[in-house]
């Protein structure tokens, strides 16, 4: 969320005006979703990561994000926000039943959160989404890297994150039995 923004398929929701004043006064909805490819007893092998350019210039890794619009489900921002980030050839697995593996509360200013985001109070649902298709990077996107869950938590890695989302990452990891 902090910084990294993806040109939003639905600008007329709320205009820039709005959202500024709404970001203000109430936390956002965000859906959060780690693309992965698994292998066939189901382990996750690869994570997808977008590599993108903040607004400062600094290159820095991301992951699909975005926020849940008005009336619409969970799962069906979910499969959006993939489709937008991913391609329409991602071919997405949404779990039949979307429970998040974790809540990630996003703040402006220093918190208890490990999480920051600039703009806004933030509450994200987190998945982790396994994608079977042919992925190409969202528009503000310069690549999308499949790294192994190990290249993930390297040190390097991990520094190129935002807003602590490499806890996010670790915590998914942890959630879908890494390390065992």
């Amino acid at each position: 969320m902090s910084n990294v923004r993806t040109p939003d398929p639905y600008p007329g929701w709320l205009s820039p005006e709005d959202l500024h004043e709404a970001r203000q006064r109430l936390p956002m909805v965000y859906v959060e979703a780690l693309p992965v490819r698994v292998d066939t007893l189901g382990y996750v092998t690869e994570i997808g990561l977008l590599l993108t350019a903040s607004d400062e210039g600094e290159m820095v890794r991301t992951f699909v994000s975005g926020r849940v619009l008005y009336r619409e489900s969970i799962r069906a921002a979910l499969l959006r926000h993939l489709e937008k980030d991913l391609g329409p050839f991602a071919l997405p697995q949404i779990p039949p039943s979307p429970v998040p593996f974790t809540v990630a509360e996003y703040f402006p200013s220093p918190s208890p959160s490990p999480y920051t985001d600039d703009r806004q109070h933030a509450v994200a649902l987190a998945y982790v989404v396994p994608v079977t298709g042919e992925c190409t990077p969202r528009q503000d996107a310069l690549q999308l890297s499949w790294l192994t869950p190990d290249e993930c938590l390297s040190d390097g890695v991990q520094a190129e994150f935002v807003g602590g989302r490499g806890n996010l990452v670790r915590q998914a990891l942890a959630h879908v039995g890494w390390g065992r």
